[in-house]
């Protein structure tokens, strides 16, 4: 039997956006009970001041919002380019400007090699909770950037 050429994963239709879903769906969830709770018991602790009722209620919202930011990465694809969103940080790029996707074993997300020698993390695509799909996105990420810029696989 011939040796069959390594499959090169189709690129997917634009725009697309790449995102841990699990991940942020736990964390939002989290976030919106740590509030409730929070919030209840600041509320109906009857020995507290209304500053210190307030002060749970801050709290809580800071804990939401922080988990918020950690449910915020995500990776648009588009005709025109990618933006990569990470926690408090959107960055827009060419597809001139990606020059490879790497997602190796062991990396907590994806690396974009850029033209500039810089790499940039992309935290929208993360084997995290769902490995499988974290693959398949970097693939398909990798399959865009060699269809449509100067991509190399790795």
């Amino acid at each position: 039997m011939p040796a069959s050429a390594p499959r090169v994963p189709e690129a997917p239709a634009l725009p697309v956006t790449f995102r841990p879903n699990r991940t942020r769906v736990v964390l939002l969830v989290v976030g919106t009970v740590m509030f409730g709770v929070i919030t209840t018991v600041g509320l109906t602790l009857e020995q507290l001041s209304f500053g210190e009722r307030i002060s749970f209620v801050v709290t809580a919202l800071l804990f939401l919002g922080a988990l918020y930011l950690l449910s915020r990465p995500k990776v648009v694809a588009e005709e025109s380019g990618v933006t990569v969103v990470n926690f408090t940080r959107v960055r827009r790029l060419e597809w001139a400007e990606i020059l490879r996707v790497n997602l190796r074993p062991g990396d907590p997300w994806v690396f974009l090699d850029l033209s500039d020698g810089t790499s940039l993390p992309a935290l929208g695509i993360q084997p995290g909770i769902a490995r499988r799909q974290a693959i398949a996105d970097a693939r398909a990420l990798r399959a865009l950037a060699d269809a449509r810029g100067s991509g190399e696989l790795s």
